[in-house]
């Protein structure tokens, strides 16, 4: 235990290994739902759906455990949602390729993530962003967490099942389509079980009970199960890994799919910055430059990741923001993101079990954990409006477009305008020009799903 206790600097760190590995089931049970929304989607493309889950878990496995131990950074990694979507239904049924060209293309995305890592441009691009940015950052992943277990629990519904339905409006042939979202059946059991769950979470956490929102899902599940709302497990398999070196690199290497290429490279490069900015904020883990340690760690992880990804034919596997749950219940090393990988490897066989967690009973703790998050934005100096209105745009826009990359990149590009018209062009850093630039005509040219 003392061994364990110096690798992962945990005394260091103020935690305990109870507390990182507490923490680390948090994270697994809020992330558990990938195992099966990812196979959902990825099927649609034709991916073989047993074969996936199981691959599915033991990627997020590997590359979690590799977070925890080469960068000792509580952050678990999982196949991206958003980038498994872009693959099936934009670059599969879309335009006719097959999932394993598709696979490919996530391949070659990580590679040249991996490369812009190790020339030092993605921690540069990381060192300029201003400091109210980063902070609004936080507090809009904060407010995207929390409308995700929104969706999840169906309060919040997108009509028409997609949260870009309005994006697909020509201007000739808009109509106002508003709301975007409605209210759910208020009545409905699920909902019910979260309210339930979310009143225990805020209680416990309100008088300081350890374990709150791990408690909080216990809650959720046992009165979920209470109602008939668990599907118990009939059956178990062996699990088959035949997704697993089925990529189509030479497919992947066509000039009309650069655009596509592209796509996937702004949203790996850039929602990883922000999961990682946010997770060292709320951990309390920045340095006095406002940097975290061990960045170039992290990100490298991160970027070979998404080569694994692509290599077992799960998608881009990325870091995950709801690594929150376990900073929130305590957790400050990369022991949390190991417990967290072995709980995948876990359910590689035991994949029914996690279906017993349903989201509704996950819902909750995504909410509180928004809640938590949003502490960042107090610190923004609201007196001076030239930092803090591209601030407050990443602050909206990150969870109206459900998307992080897209948030950060309309923060960037309102914040270098702001700058050039008001007289303070020089204070921004030439690369964050250059950034907006390409965010700019990647809105305009490339598309991100």
């Amino acid at each position: 235990m003392e061994r364990l206790d110096r690798f992962f600097a945990i005394s260091e760190r103020g935690s305990t290994p109870g507390t990182e590995i507490r923490a680390g089931v948090a994270t697994f049970l809020t992330m558990a739902y990938i195992l099966f929304v990812n196979p959902e989607i990825l099927s649609a493309a034709g991916v073989p759906r047993a074969s996936c889950m199981a691959a599915t878990a033991l990627a997020a496995a590997l590359c979690s455990i590799a977070m925890g131990i080469v960068a000792n950074f509580p952050l678990a990694l999982a196949s991206g949602m958003g980038l498994n979507a872009f693959l099936t239904y934009t670059v599969v049924l879309g335009l006719g390729a097959s999932w394993q060209v598709g696979m490919g293309l996530v391949f070659i995305d990580g590679v040249i993530v991996l490369l812009l890592v190790l020339v030092g441009f993605r921690r540069e691009v990381m060192r300029i962003i201003p400091i109210d940015l980063k902070r609004a950052i936080g507090g809009g992943i904060g407010l995207f967490i929390a409308f995700i277990g929104l969706v999840n629990a169906r309060v919040v519904v997108v009509p028409g099942g997609t949260l870009s339905v309005l994006c697909n409006l020509s201007p000739s042939a808009f109509k106002p389509a508003l709301p975007p979202v409605t209210t759910g059946n208020l009545a409905s059991t699920g909902i019910l079980v979260t309210l339930g769950g979310l009143i225990l979470t805020v209680v416990l956490l309100a008088r300081g009970v350890k374990g709150a929102i791990s408690i909080g899902i216990a809650g959720g599940t046992i009165l979920s199960a209470l109602l008939g709302m668990v599907r118990w497990p009939s059956s178990f398999s062996l699990p088959s890994f035949e997704t697993i070196g089925a990529l189509d690199l030479g497919g992947a290497f066509s000039w009309s799919l650069v655009p596509y290429l592209v796509g996937f490279v702004i949203v790996d490069f850039f929602d990883t910055i922000g999961t990682v900015t946010a997770i060292g904020e709320q951990a309390e883990l920045l340095d006095e430059a406002h940097e975290v340690p061990r960045i170039g760690r992290i990100l490298a992880v991160d970027a070979a990741s998404a080569i694994v990804g692509g290599l077992f034919g799960v998608s881009s596997v990325t870091a995950y923001i709801e690594s929150a749950a376990g900073v929130a219940e305590g957790g400050r090393t990369g022991l949390s993101a190991v417990t967290a990988g072995v709980l995948f490897l876990l359910a590689i066989l035991l994949a029914p079990l996690a279906a017993l967690v349903p989201p509704e009973a996950t819902a909750p703790a995504l909410i509180v954990i928004g809640f938590l998050m949003m502490k960042t934005v107090t610190r923004i100096d609201f007196s001076e409006v030239t930092s803090a209105f591209p601030a407050f745009v990443v602050f909206l826009t990150l969870p109206l477009t459900y998307s992080i990359a897209h948030g950060i990149g309309f923060g960037f590009i309102t914040h270098a305008l702001t700058a050039l018209c008001t007289g303070k062009g020089r204070e921004v850093h030439p690369l964050l020009y250059l950034v907006s630039a390409i965010f700019l005509l990647t809105f305009l040219f490339v598309p991100l799903g």
